[in-house]
């Protein structure tokens, strides 16, 4: 007990990506400018589909609820490192360190299983689309939505609680720029074996969307393929070339950072995080909204509603 009271009023040195200060200036200054991008970027996005009733379909419910979870996926540690650096100070308490673990995992893994909706949808879209209104029905939305919600919870909360009974002695300074699983499992001077198997354990569970997306676009191509007219493959490609580039984007970063022996883990490995935490929540409205007519017309139709008015 006196251990865990110890572990829960200690606080966590967030050391960032690097120990270089011109480094440090240089990733405020970037974190600075992409975080109203991606706010705004993805807001607008969300606006555009609310007000555009042609967007109110299956693929661009999909989308905003994959803007809103962007938006707090980067406001869980973005804000941190801004004011800790106006601040000076690096510091981040044992439960607000807990606290923004719990909400990276949760929102990772949602982002993850929206994905994979998505890539159901352009499945079902290109594959059956005599029957596609009927299977991508708004309550099967609803629960594609709704299911990613509960089950990035789910991951997140064991993380959490058995995080939480561990103890740190000495070591505080976590190699990251925010608090990540594997930089504090690193630092614990207790028993973590279980916490590695659930850690793995909770690597798998984030990678079922990855096999849900490969077998759907392997339905896709297989579709595509049987197509006789170059049109036709010409626009299931561009239907479907967007969410790619987000998949390939997320996942390999993902991949880069978590699929690796814990032992292996350094403060150089953060950079990874910069790209999937920050990077990827940027690019995602322009990588839909670029080659996207409908959604470009949509945000051209929400700004002259804004200057009219």
């Amino acid at each position: 007990m006196r251990e865990k009271n110890k572990s829960s009023t200690l606080d966590f040195i967030l050391l960032g990506v690097s120990s270089q200060q011109k480094q440090e200036d240089f990733l405020f200054i970037f974190f600075l400018l992409i975080y109203p991008i991606t706010l705004i970027g993805n807001l607008l996005i969300t606006l555009a589909i609310l007000s555009d009733i042609r967007l109110h379909n299956p693929m661009y419910f999909l989308l905003a609820n994959l803007s809103l979870v962007d938006i707090f996926f980067s406001s869980v540690t973005i804000p941190k490192v801004l004011v800790n650096y106006l601040l000076h100070s690096k510091a981040i308490s044992f439960r607000g360190c807990l606290t923004q673990m719990y909400f990276m995992i949760a929102l990772a893994n949602t982002d993850s299983y929206i994905l994979a909706a998505m890539a159901y949808d352009r499945a079902v879209a290109i594959s059956r689309p005599l029957h596609y209104t009927i299977i991508m029905s708004p309550r099967t939305c609803v629960l594609l939505v709704a299911g990613s919600w509960v089950v990035g919870n789910a991951n997140a909360l064991p993380h959490t609680l058995l995080t939480a009974r561990l103890s740190f002695c000495g070591n505080q300074k976590v190699a990251n720029f925010y608090c990540d699983i594997v930089p504090l499992l690193k630092l614990s001077c207790s028993d973590i074996h279980f916490n590695v198997k659930m850690m793995y354990l909770g690597v798998g569970v984030f990678s079922v969307p990855l096999l849900c997306i490969i077998i759907s676009y392997v339905w896709v191509f297989s579709t595509v393929l049987r197509v006789p007219s170059i049109k036709g493959v010409r626009k299931a490609f561009s239907t479907c070339g967007s969410h790619l580039t987000v998949v390939f984007l997320y996942y390999g970063t993902v991949m880069g950072m978590y699929f690796r022996p814990l032992t292996s883990y350094s403060l150089k490995h953060a950079v990874i995080t910069v790209m999937y935490m920050t990077v990827t929540p940027m690019l995602n409205p322009f990588i839909y909204s670029l080659r996207n007519r409908d959604m470009k017309a949509a945000l051209r139709k929400l700004f002259s509603k804004r200057i009219s008015s």
